[in-house]
């Protein structure tokens, strides 16, 4: 989203906490970039979890005076900044602060902070969630990615917000998959993502060392050991790949799996952009994206033996590669501009 923000306003300068030229692939060196005086601490670019104490601090000293509009894209602290009475704030909120809201406790669990970071956290997140409940009314209008994260925002912050789907850059996936022939649908299901507690890699394992099925795993993170140990032979781990080999693996699966709740969810349109359905929990943002019955399969209840019974569903059933393709097209780049600048006008007039 930010990378599209940039090619829309190409003057404008980047304000950001930290700066990684390497993670971002180098995508943003060409920007002015500002960064905050956490960018000078040791470790902070690849372990800023251990900083959010810090943080609310950090996005407050950007002097963001000379300009009328601020844009800020928040998961987190973002939607922090200070700016003059003259100045104009819209939050492109991609939801309201996860970690601070939905489960604090879990949050201290599924990180490896020392045990005795985890004894002493428990107060100082009570501090930071009081400064996210101050800092959202410091935000002129909010713009939410989902209708699911509109009422994520009014249950948080007791703020209304209006609609935009981020961008899906569906021009980098292709229905016709990489092969001369053109597609060619394998035998294989897909899962792609960042191994991390609360995508649930763990249950789409269990459901296929059940069936016995292929399952291609793509994403690395702080769980591939653990989910490695316990997968059968059927699944392979790939690990991270080039963008090209993603387009080909989403264009020649059988179905891509996400058994995840999610704000919006990308992997689902990608998957759609490449002519693949989906299987979905149904949760979240993929409730706004997915087409049941035409471009993929919902399961009610975030289990393996749920998942296990929706794929031996989907076997049964055909979907139309084309039909998935239009779905994802909904949420492309020009409909987000278009989107983008229809909103703008309506909010400076």
């Amino acid at each position: 989203m930010l990378k599209v923000l940039c090619d829309m306003f190409p003057q404008a300068p980047v304000y950001t906490l930290l700066y990684d030229e390497q993670a971002t692939k180098g995508v943003f060196k060409d920007r002015y970039l500002v960064t905050s005086f956490l960018q000078n601490f040791p470790f902070s670019r690849s372990h800023h979890y251990f900083f959010p104490l810090l943080m609310p601090l950090a996005v407050e000293q950007f002097d963001l005076s000379d300009y009328d509009l601020v844009i800020s894209i928040s998961a987190s602290f973002a939607k922090g900044i200070v700016v003059k009475p003259h100045t104009k704030h819209i939050c492109l909120c991609l939801t309201p602060t996860r970690f601070l809201w939905d489960n604090s406790q879990r949050y201290v669990e599924e990180f490896n902070y020392p045990w005795w970071v985890k004894k002493i956290l428990p107060p100082f997140l009570t501090y930071v969630r009081v400064w996210d409940q101050a800092a959202s009314k410091r935000v002129d209008q909010f713009w939410a990615i989902s209708n699911f994260v509109k009422d994520r925002i009014q249950k948080y912050y007791r703020a209304e917000s209006k609609l935009i789907y981020p961008p899906v850059d569906t021009d980098s996936f292709s229905a016709e998959g990489g092969s001369a022939s053109g597609r060619q649908i394998k035998n294989y299901f897909l899962m792609v993502g960042r191994m991390v507690p609360y995508k649930k890699f763990d249950l789409a394992i269990e459901a296929f060392n059940k069936l016995g099925l292929p399952l291609k795993v793509v994403g690395v993170g702080p769980q591939i050991k653990r989910l490695e140990k316990i997968a059968g032979k059927n699944i392979e781990f790939l690990g991270s790949v080039s963008d090209w080999q993603l387009s080909n693996l989403y264009s020649q699966a059988q179905a891509v799996i996400f058994p995840q709740s999610e704000d919006f969810g990308m992997v689902p349109l990608e998957a759609m952009a490449s002519g693949r359905p989906v299987i979905a929990f149904r949760s979240g943002g993929a409730l706004e994206t997915i087409i049941e019955g035409t471009t993929g399969l919902f399961f009610d209840e975030q289990t393996s033996e749920a998942l296990e019974k929706a794929v031996k569903q989907f076997q049964k059933l055909k979907f139309d590669s084309r039909k998935c393709r239009a779905q994802a097209e909904k949420f492309s780049i020009d409909v987000f501009k278009e989107n983008f600048n229809k909103l703008i006008s309506e909010s400076l007039t």
